[in-house]
């Protein structure tokens, strides 16, 4: 199979700017690679303060006539941009395969995924609405109406390139705002591609601008949007401790912020629940990009009246799973996203069996020959609670079980934790379902279901995993604020 694209133009090496594509001034560069085998793929502009300045004034400038479009209008291009984004969607997965590791029918999903959100956001921009207030005296009319924010920078990870990049605009763009966006080092491309194809929907110059930079250069591109006072919000979704910089960082302007942060999802299986289910739903939940999600399962809890036979179905099901590169159309785990990722996965697995978990598959680094970011996925038993996979997230495809014997004893394991984006567990007591659904401290609940996400469903965590919510109705709300308007003397 060959990644080779129908049209070349997709694969941009240029930023976009004030809707033109453009050379970083200082003319600097850096490599993007393919993960799968180290290889070059293209070099793209290692931009600076300067260029995220000038993304800046292009936002700024087209700001006013952006707003003042009718809604309809802009989900009128946000529905072109979707049916460029459909048309293109073999090249746009091959190009996420290509730079983020991922085998190609995720690659392809993904742009269906990233697709989706554009369209729900065509749909909602024309349901905009706000609300008429009883006067609280005689003579006067209230209402609260909303309007876009400003100016959006929009940070972006690598592990989902074109889910991300359409999650955060699309909303924007709806709301009447404009847009700066930072791509991740490892994945710029197909947040480039789409970019390109929504010029070539028409969304006018300036609207949306994207600026990249290497993994040294990022700080002096961010920071400078951080200083800068006609950035109105910030939607990041990345670590918590980049997270807590940003939120530090934008105090001195009150920048309105979303944090998608990080997780450690805890995976419930009680005695009671459908196991060969369960088991399913762990496979799509954990093994999903190869472990390499924010809302994976990092710590999984059978009880310990099933935990054997849970333990064996899921191994077999494991140790399965082909470990290759995109290209191979059998692939299902594909290369991690570099090798500072394999030697932490590693370093995890080796830690916990220190503190006397057993390996019941895999977990190693798997045919050398392929190159050095490929691991067999893991499963490993009894694993201590002192371990450093329960308090980190692994972000990778090791699977910890662990054992548990009462409601109370798990629920205050998994919340056990700062972290609070996505819970999952598998009862068939509606009871417990009801009980254990509101004592979960996280912003998604999983219950008997382990693939969660949907372009209609609010998408967001609480405590250290961040503030905000992306996507469904509720995805707007983050990108506007609320006016107040009073009419006096009226009588």
């Amino acid at each position: 199979m060959s990644f080779n694209l129908t049209r070349d133009d997709l694969i941009r090496s240029q930023n976009y700017i004030a809707g033109r594509w453009v050379d970083a001034a200082a003319g600097e560069l850096f490599e993007v690679g393919n993960p799968a085998d180290m290889s070059l793929i293209t070099r793209v502009p290692d931009s600076t303060a300067a260029e995220a300045r000038a993304a800046v004034d292009a936002a700024h400038s087209a700001f006013a006539e952006w707003r003042a479009l009718p809604a309809r209008a802009r989900g009128q291009l946000l529905k072109r941009w979707h049916a460029l984004i459909l048309e293109h969607r073999e090249d746009l997965g091959r190009l996420v395969s290509l730079e983020q590791g991922k085998p190609l029918a995720e690659g392809r999903g993904e742009v269906l995924y990233a697709a989706s959100y554009v369209e729900w956001f065509a749909e909602e921009a024309a349901r905009i609405e706000g609300d008429i207030i009883a006067p609280a005296v005689p003579g006067r009319r209230m209402m609260a109406v909303r309007e876009p924010v400003g100016v959006v920078a929009v940070i972006t990870p690598w592990n989902f390139p074109a889910a991300m990049i359409a999650r955060k605009i699309a909303p924007a763009l709806a709301a009447g705002c404009t847009v700066v966006a930072k791509p991740a080092e490892d994945t710029p491309l197909t947040s480039l591609a789409l970019i390109r194809l929504a010029e070539e929907a028409g969304v006018p110059a300036g609207v949306i601008n994207i600026v990249c930079a290497s993994r040294e250069r990022t700080p002096a591109v961010v920071d400078a949007w951080l200083a800068e006072r006609r950035v109105r919000k910030i939607s990041f979704t990345g670590s918590t401790p980049v997270g807590k910089h940003l939120a530090r960082a934008s105090a001195d302007t009150l920048k309105k912020l979303s944090l998608e942060l990080g997780g450690n999802a805890p995976f419930i299986v009680f005695d009671d629940a459908d196991l060969d289910a369960a088991v399913e739903g762990l496979m799509a939940a954990k093994f999903r990009n190869g472990g390499q999600t924010c809302v994976c399962p990092n710590r999984v809890y059978v009880h310990e009246a099933v935990f054997d036979v849970f333990a064996d179905k899921l191994v077999a099901r494991v140790a399965a799973l082909k470990v290759a590169p995109a290209t191979d159309p059998e692939a299902q785990i594909g290369p991690m996203i570099n090798a500072r990722a394999v030697d932490k996965i590693l370093q995890h697995i080796d830690d916990a069996v220190a503190r006397g978990a057993r390996v019941l598959t895999g977990g190693t680094r798997v045919r050398e020959e392929l190159g050095p970011n490929y691991i067999s996925p893991a499963v490993l038993a009894d694993v201590g609670r002192d371990a450093r996979l329960c308090g980190e997230e692994t972000f990778g495809p090791v699977v910890p079980l662990f054992r548990f014997g009462s409601e109370a004893e798990v629920l205050e394991l998994a919340n056990d934790t700062p972290f609070g984006l996505a819970g999952y567990f598998y009862s068939e007591n509606a009871s417990r379902i009801w009980r254990v659904a509101d004592a979960l401290e996280t912003g998604i609940v999983g219950i008997n279901e382990g693939a969660v996400a949907s372009e209609a469903a609010p998408f967001g965590g609480v405590k250290e995993s961040g503030y905000g919510r992306e996507g469904s109705k509720y995805g707007l709300d983050d990108y506007m604020h609320l006016k107040y308007l009073c009419q006096g003397n009226l009588r």
